[in-house]
């Protein structure tokens, strides 16, 4: 499974490790994941879900309905 968020579509990017003499290496900024169980209470059951943390974020303050809901309309939600 790879890590990509399943509401947002976050996934890792790419960029350099900046060392103190400036020499730079390549490295990968990975997605902060957690796996989370919600309830919907508009369809009356549970979802498992792997989010990123500033998904759990905009879970709090839109609602897990209106999340789910814009991922399907967005193509990331299946």
């Amino acid at each position: 499974m790879s890590r990509i968020c399943q509401l947002t579509g976050k996934k890792a990017m790419g960029g350099n490790s900046v060392s103190f003499s400036n020499h730079k290496t390549r490295r990968q900024f990975k997605v902060n994941l957690k796996r989370k169980r919600f309830f919907v209470p508009e369809t009356n059951e549970w979802v498992t879900l792997r989010v990123s943390t500033s998904a759990l974020k905009n879970i709090n303050k839109k609602g897990i309905f209106a999340c789910l809901k814009e991922a399907k309309e967005n193509g990331i939600l299946a």
